[in-house]
Formats: C-alpha cells, structure tokens, sequence
C-alpha cells in the first residue's frame, strides 16, 4: 500500500442564506478519520476541512494541492459530508444529464457543480493514483440527508450557477470511482446511531470497511453498505460509478490492484440473504421456477458457501444457505452453480473419450445429449478431427476458429468457448414477455449531424454504409423516455460479431419522464470495422444494439463480454436465460458496410 493522500470535508454549521443546518457531518469526518487510523497509520496524510473552512475554493484548492500531490502506487480519497442541490438542466447540459438535472455539492459559500468536481477528481488522476471519491449528501449519485432522519438537500438559490457546460472535462470514462449516498434523482439522510449523529451512508460505509477489512473492494463495500442503509429504514439506494468490471470498482478502497470481480454478490438484506441476480438477467421469475438454482461462494471452496434459490425478482433472488451460516456483516462474491433448466445443449461428434473429456468440462450453463435426441433451443455441434475441435451451428457452419482438443486441458477451453457463446446468445435473444415497461423508452440511431432516424430495411437490419477514402460512418445514439411520470434506469449493450458484449455505449443511468439519454454523453459513435478486418469492397460487420430497461438499477456484471479471440481465462458471468418482470427490452439489428 502506498501513501493514503485523504480530503475530509464536512458541515454542520451552513449559513441561513445558504442551507440549513446538520448535526452529523462532523461526526462522519471524524469517524471516517479514525478509520483511516485503524487502516493506515501512519502511511495516511489528511487533511480535513470543517464548516466555515470548507468554501468552495478552499475544497478545489484542497483538491488539486493535497490530493493531487498523490502519485503512481498511492491513492487519494475525497470524503464529503454536507447538503447537496439539484435544478433542472438546459441547454447542451442534457447530452449529458439523463434525468434533465444538474447536481453539485453545497460548500458553506454556495455549491461546486459535480461535473467540476470530476473533472478535479480525473486531474488528480492524470498523476497515477487511485482516486475515490465519498459523497454523503443528496442526489450524490451524479457526483440528501429523517426526527428519525433528516434530508441533506438545499434548494437551489438565486444567483448559484449550475450550468455544466463551462466544466465538462475531455471524454472518456472517469479515472476516478465514486461511491455515493444516493441515487442522482434520490435524497439522502442523516439520524441517530448509537447514540451520535451521522450520515446513514456514512455510518453503513464505515461499518461495512470494518467488517470486510482494507481488501475489499468498492463494489463489495457499496454492496454491504446498501445493505446496511436498508435494514436501517432508509429509502436512499447508495451507488457506485462507474461500476465496469476490472476498473477501479474493482480496487480496495485504500489502493491496491484491481480483482476479478465475481459475477454477482451475496449479501444479507431486509428481507433475508440475496443474491442480485434476477429475472433480468434470466432466472426464471417467481419461487417455483427457481427450485435447483444454486449459487456458490467463490472463496469459501469447492463445495463449501452454497446457496439455494427461494425466489426470483425482477433485479435479485432470495436465497438460503444450504449447510453453513454466512455473517451478516460480510458480502460474498458468488458465480452460479447449478441451474434449474440448462439453456443450451452439446453433441459431440468423435470418440468416446472426446465425448467424455468435453462433458466433464463443462458448467451449470450446457449440457451434453446424445446426437439421436431433439435438441430444443441453443444448440452446439462439437466435431473433433485429428485433435482438434470445431464448434459448428446446426448448419454445419463455424462460430469461432478450430481449438486444440488433445486432453483434459483442452477440452476445458472448448468449453470455455461453448459458455461463452451460449451468454452471448442469451443476451442476444433475450426478450421478455409483455411488460408495463414496453414501449416507454424509445431508441433511435442518427447520422451524424442529421435530425433524421435510420430506419430498418427489408431485412430488419439498419445499414450504415463506409464513405469514400473508404471513411468509417459515424452516428448519434439517444434514449428517449416517453413516460409522462417514470423516471427509468436504462443500459444500452453493443452485442458484436466477434461474441462481444459490452455497455459502454450508456452504461446504466436513469432517464428522466420526457427526457433523453445520449450514448457517450453525446459524442459521435463511429461504426467502423474490427482492426482484424480490411476496409475492402464487400466487408461487413454487425452489432446489435440491445436497450435494456428497468425500474431500478441492475448488475450490469453478467452483461459484459470481451471479444471470444480475446479472451485467455473466461469468468463465469452467470445466466441470461429469459424471463418476465418489471423490465423490458428492445434489439436492434445494426450492419456496417464497406461498399
């Protein structure tokens, strides 16, 4: 662990012409400043801004000095306490807010616009070191506090400008991670815990990092702080941003190399241990679908940590564990262990120890049936020729280049390929039966520059054609909510031909009733073909763009997918197998051509 460069900032004491007063900021600098301690020692340097001291130049400057002396191998934590503000977006600001409102932190002299924020955030960054960011303040997921609790929020005041178009840093992703109170549309509170007033997210975050200790990582510790704030009766639901597997998510809190990140996360809720993996991501919905669903616990050993399904929601399955007694204070990376109806079939056309070899191999997600019988659904045709293995459609046709299959080794790679594309098929086809959701978000593809949607052809394919040069098309990707009322979380997934799967274009955000969601923030989408593919007469490439919609954020884990020719250990990203809910979903064929 290198140096742990920390900014704590917390206010009670606002000004009546600015917000109005709290009683548990301080409480959480310094509980978070005694967790430092425990963790660090000496190897922590902070700094800590309380109340008057805490103006919007002095937390930039805090920024950009104290944390930005940060270096390669060292990390730099922001942990804010106080109000935070919203109003609605105009203009150019609503390429990049989906909900149509600009958030930003209350400081003691007025608010810093969360967009700046970040921007501060990805120059410390630029340094080489881990940068995270703690917001405990309302609508912090952009980035508010009932007697019980009481709401961190302060209206926006005349004079306060939130406009983000003066502050938006270059493009790309964040360096930096962020782990907030709430959702961007949601309040977040404070209240008594044993007997001191603090931030519930705080409070919940803290006990969480105590629990699970300094290897953790920030998708583990939002798991079990949500969990926390949730049995304490609060209403917020604490975020994480972004949450794209491999990346800082998937780092320790206090620094430290990324883990591979489990597919799902078991965790004890209000209702008892769930697992969030839902129907969304194709279980079965109900209790009866999802007898003989199992999930293991990825570090407690072959055999040991299962977990037995009771019932599936759209979002996350209620489990019970099945002959241990996981703590309650822990979250446990899980990976499905057994299925109830395996979505995909195996023949294996050689000899019988091939046959053997490959069965043996393979996970929760195939299973392997005689040539004779009527293979239903998915289906893969295994033949083996002279020590290697070609996976075949029905037709006979190729879906990948041949593989080695000369041993047991071996045969664990096919059968890597085999679960691999049976996920992405499953992605593909997902479809959900009819929804209350259908119809209400609306997915359009632009030419670049023009007002004017593509639309499909007689193929039911949109066709996006090369220029001259040959010059790669570029397009404009929005999501448009019709909802006169619903505010709803969407993820767009660009599913390719190379058996990829991936949400970059619109990671998971929530659109705003009327309002629109633009693919990367509004920038241009080009539509160009794998580098592995030559830009001549006649080649193509195809995607598929799937929108997935729901009325509450899900896992986006189980839908990512590199490239299959990519890939060297495949993860088990669990099932997507189809189901009903409150969710929906919308593909649309998309082909680039080089004419």
């Amino acid at each position: 662990m290198g140096r742990i460069k920390a900014l704590l900032v917390g206010i009670d004491d606002y000004p009546a012409s600015v917000a109005s007063a709290l009683g548990g900021c301080a409480n959480d600098i310094a509980e978070a400043g005694l967790l430092l301690a425990d963790l660090a020692g000496e190897q922590t340097d902070l700094a800590v801004l309380l109340n008057g001291e805490a103006t919007v130049d002095a937390v930039t400057d805090a920024v950009l000095r104290h944390l930005g002396s940060a270096g390669p191998g060292d990390t730099a934590l922001l942990w804010f306490s106080g109000h935070g503000t919203q109003e609605v977006a105009t203009g150019g600001d609503l390429l990049i807010e989906a909900t149509g409102l600009n958030q930003a932190l209350v400081c003691v002299d007025g608010p810093l616009l969360d967009k700046r924020l970040g921007v501060l955030l990805d120059r410390v960054a630029a340094g080489g070191a881990q940068v995270t960011a703690v917001l405990d303040c309302c609508h912090s997921g952009g980035a508010t506090r009932e007697a019980e609790l009481t709401e961190r929020f302060a209206p926006p005041r005349p004079g306060w400008d939130l406009d983000a178009r003066e502050v938006r840093g270059p493009g790309g992703p964040p360096r930096h991670v962020l782990l907030a109170a709430s959702r961007l549309d949601e309040p977040s509170y404070e209240g008594w815990f044993e007997g001191r007033r603090h931030g519930a997210f705080t409070y919940a975050l803290v006990g969480a990092v105590r629990a699970a200790g300094p290897g953790a990582t920030c998708r583990e510790l939002l798991a079990g702080a949500a969990a926390r704030v949730q049995r304490a009766g609060s209403t917020q639901h604490p975020v994480l941003f972004p949450d794209l597997p491999g990346g800082a998510a998937d780092r320790p809190l206090l620094g430290g190399p990324a883990r591979t990140a489990g597919p799902h996360l078991l965790r004890y809720g209000t209702e008892g241990w769930e697992v969030d993996c839902g129907a969304v991501h194709g279980l079965r919905e109900g209790g009866a679908q999802a007898q003989g669903t199992t999930f293991a616990a990825l570090d407690e050993g072959p055999g040991r940590g299962v977990v037995r399904a009771l019932e599936v929601s759209a979002a996350r399955t209620l489990v019970a564990p099945v002959g241990w007694e996981p703590e309650p204070e822990r979250v446990y990376p899980v990976g499905l262990s057994e299925v109830a109806l395996p979505p995909a079939s195996v023949t294996v056309d050689g000899s019988p120890e091939d046959a053997r070899q490959v069965a043996a191999a393979l996970g929760p997600l195939l299973r392997l049936v005689d040539g004779a019988e009527q293979a239903r659904g998915l289906h893969f045709r295994v033949r083996v020729r002279d020590g290697r293995a070609q996976v075949l459609r029905r037709d006979g046709t190729e879906f990948t280049a041949a593989l080695p299959l000369r041993g047991p080794g071996d045969a664990g790679r096919v059968a890597d390929c085999l679960a691999h594309l049976t996920r992405w098929h499953q992605l593909r086809d997902l479809a959900p039966r009819p929804s209350l959701l259908d119809g209400l978000v609306e997915l359009e593809i632009l030419p670049w520059g023009s007002d004017e949607p593509l639309r499909p052809g007689a193929s039911g394919e949109i066709v996006c054609v090369y220029g001259s040069g040959p010059r790669p098309p570029w397009v404009s990707i929005r999501l448009h909510n019709r909802s006169a009322d619903r505010t709803l979380w969407c993820v767009l997934l660009d599913l390719t031909d190379r058996y990829a799967s991936s949400s970059v274009l619109f990671p998971g955000h929530f659109v705003g009733p009327g309002c629109t969601g633009h693919a990367l923030d509004g920038d241009p989408v080009q539509l160009s073909l794998p580098a592995s593919r030559a830009a001549v007469p006649g080649a193509e490439a195809r995607d598929w763009l799937k929108l997935i919609v729901a009325d509450r954020e899900l896992n986006t884990l189980p839908f990512q997918l590199p490239a299959w020719d990519t890939v060297a250990e495949p993860r088990d990203l669990g099932p997507v197998l189809g189901a009903a809910g409150r969710w929906t979903a919308v593909t649309v064929p998309l082909r680039t051509l080089v004419p």
